[in-house]
């Protein structure tokens, strides 16, 4: 009996050792500790993308001195470098670089904000509608089949050289990716919260501003983040076609001149531009969904 009594008593003593060992935190430390492990990370992470670039361009640049890969046709990356320093010092033969580049960026900027509008307009109308939907729904997959290119060339024959086809052909690119999202959204939004407010006396136009909408702007800014690209992919190409002033035409240019590295700065220029935009973006979704709780990715951002 005095032996199960010292047992019992040692190991009260040791779970005393265990709890006076093991404090619990406070929430002002593990608030430290989780700011901790976001700063590890963040430093990781940005260790690691800096990896990933150092040994794409050595790799490159190791390449083509070698010549493993010709730099005549894949350009390099010290060469490219130089074409840069050209370009925003000398600037090209059809004006400044910062002309050119403004130029890209007002039908890039103008393309995304007319098919963003248009695209979420008719993609929750449609979305709502289900007989607009049935109606609408094959002439719009035929004209999301067209080679855009092709509508960039009808652009240019109709309208000339100026910069109304390429702000047309960069909507066109935004509107798809936005339309289809929107119009997802807005289907995706749950029917019976839509019955009860209509159920309380909700006009169409209420349902749309309180319940509709707000449930598919997520869904409408995510789009927001890949249509940008496609503006400026939209603004390039059409000025790859025919241009007097843009990025796109110096492309064109240093390509009938077999300088890649001409054409690999304006890619540069371009990745930079669309990299900004993309930060902004960003900033607009944390602004207007601020009200959505972060999923694990957002969490986790950097």
């Amino acid at each position: 009996m005095s032996a199960v009594v010292q047992q019992s008593s040692g190991v009260t003593s040791a779970g005393a050792r265990v709890g006076r060992a093991v404090k619990p935190q406070s929430e002002s430390e593990l608030q430290a500790s989780a700011r901790q492990a976001r700063t590890r990370n963040r430093v990781w992470v940005w260790v690691g993308r800096i990896a990933v670039a150092v040994i794409f361009i050595g790799g490159w640049q190791l390449l083509t001195q070698t010549k493993l890969l010709d730099p005549f046709f894949y350009g390099q990356p010290t060469q490219i470098w130089d074409a840069l320093v050209t370009l925003f010092t000398k600037g090209t033969a059809f004006g400044s670089i910062w002309d050119q580049l403004w130029v890209t960026v007002q039908e890039a900027l103008f393309g995304f904000l007319f098919g963003s509008l248009a695209g979420v307009i008719i993609g929750i109308l449609l979305g709502s509608n289900r007989y607009l939907s049935n109606v609408f729904n094959p002439y719009i997959k035929i004209a999301n089949s067209i080679p855009r290119i092709v509508l960039g060339s009808i652009f240019i024959v109709a309208f000339g050289l100026g910069i109304f086809p390429k702000i047309l052909l960069a909507a066109v690119l935004v509107f798809f990716a936005v339309f289809f999202n929107a119009y997802q959204g807005v289907r995706e939004v749950d029917q019976n919260l839509i019955a009860n407010v209509r159920v309380l006396g909700a006009s169409p136009l209420q349902i749309a501003r309180h319940v509709t909408i707000p449930s598919a702007m997520t869904w409408i800014i995510a789009s927001l983040h890949t249509a940008f690209g496609f503006a400026i992919i939209g603004a390039l190409v059409a000025e790859v076609l025919g241009a007097q002033k843009g990025i796109g035409l110096i492309i064109s240019q240093s390509q009938g001149r077999f300088d890649p590295n001409t054409v690999f700065a304006c890619m540069v220029i371009m990745a930079i531009v669309t990299l900004g935009a993309e930060y902004l973006i960003t900033l607009l979704e944390r602004s207007v969904l601020k009200w959505r709780p972060p999923v694990r990715s957002e969490s986790q951002a950097i």
